[in-house]
């Protein structure tokens, strides 16, 4: 439950992110695909759509998405989404804790578009 929890706040967070933070909404230009992200059995699956410089995302999975980050079960998705190592990403790969299936490159976009979504920390005073 806490695998779905986590791609459901994924999606709200990257729709907001497409209204309000001019930078994401620049990745967006041109941009017309869609790709999921689930555990490796399917159960747990969670599509999203980007088109127009927006993103949204639905439950489950859809068909012919342009790529599918499948992780090896729901644990290791958050583990690995949630974990602060920057490589964390890398070794679940090498480990195949992830499987990629269609363009690569998209899925290194991806990457470099999720920071723009975050939670900033809290400064300490």
């Amino acid at each position: 439950m806490k695998f779905r929890m986590l791609l459901w706040a994924l999606g709200l967070m990257m729709k907001k992110a497409s209204k309000n933070n001019p930078d994401f909404k620049k990745q967006l230009a041109g941009k017309d695909f869609s790709f999921q992200i689930q555990t490796q059995d399917g159960n747990i699956a969670r599509h999203f759509v980007v088109k127009d410089e927006r993103i949204k995302s639905k439950g489950g999975a859809v068909k012919d998405p342009a790529f599918s980050i499948s992780f090896k079960d729901a644990d290791t998705g958050i583990y690995i989404m949630t974990a602060k190592d920057k490589n964390a990403f890398m070794k679940g790969i090498q480990e195949k804790d992830i499987k990629i299936d269609g363009d690569l490159s998209l899925v290194m976009w991806f990457q470099s578009i999720v920071k723009h979504v975050k939670p900033k920390s809290k400064k300490k005073k």
